[in-house]
């Protein structure tokens, strides 16, 4: 059996699955299967074939396709909803890097999904939302219900991270700050400004920012 192909049936990760994340995410870049094909070094056959039936592709090809696609291979082979990631084995020799301050700035700057954490009532609270950065700050939505939308300022840690399970590599940025609602003009600023979409959905108009007054992050690299 192939390699690639029995890895991929390990991890649930189908042909179909591969195609329609490689299609989604090229059409969100605005390629043609020709530009992506010429990113990857492939024939455009070749391309069209994984987009359109499944296909077992080597180490090789979906490290091509998946720099092609600005992208890394855990993206186009999915992690699977029903457990966390981090299961595959250690790189043989990963190695530690501590992050400065405006590399980690770079790094969450186009937002996604980071896990908030405040104590409440004596006992520390992790959730997960959906944020965007504005001037710096970081700023995402909640319902006015919620313990963060119920309460005034309150120190907070903000977490966020990116893991590359083929590669064996990932990173980790923390903030600590303060965690305080918009008056209704910085409201007003952030719904222009931000597109900010919970997926929890519902209703979540209260717009809470968080001001950085301590930022750290380290990444691991494999060799």
């Amino acid at each position: 059996m192939d390699t690639a192909n029995r890895v991929g049936n390990d991890h649930g990760w189908t042909g179909g699955d591969l195609a329609r994340r490689v299609r989604r995410r090229r059409i969100a870049l605005g390629l043609s299967r020709d530009e992506v094909a010429e990113r990857a070094r492939m024939d455009p056959v070749y391309v069209d074939r994984i987009e359109s039936a499944p296909v077992a592709l080597t180490g090789g090809d979906l490290m091509r396709l998946a720099g092609a696609l600005d992208t890394t291979i855990s993206e186009l082979l999915g992690a699977q909803p029903q457990r966390p990631s981090g299961h595959g084995r250690a790189a043989l020799h990963p190695v530690i890097d501590t992050m400065g301050e405006d590399e980690c700035r770079r790094l969450i700057e186009p937002g996604g999904v980071g896990r908030v954490a405040f104590e409440l009532a004596g006992r520390l609270n992790v959730v997960p939302v959906n944020f965007g950065m504005h001037d710096g700050a970081v700023v995402f939505r909640t319902s006015a219900t919620t313990a963060l939308g119920r309460y005034g300022a309150r120190a907070v840690s903000f977490e966020i991270d990116r893991i590359d399970e083929g590669m064996h590599e990932g990173w980790s940025v923390v903030i600590a700050g303060i965690a305080r609602h918009a008056g209704p003009r910085e409201t007003d600023q952030l719904r222009k400004a931000l597109d900010v979409d919970p997926w929890a959905g519902g209703d979540r108009e209260v717009y809470i920012v968080i001001e950085p007054e301590q930022i750290s992050g380290r990444r691991i690299r494999a060799w």
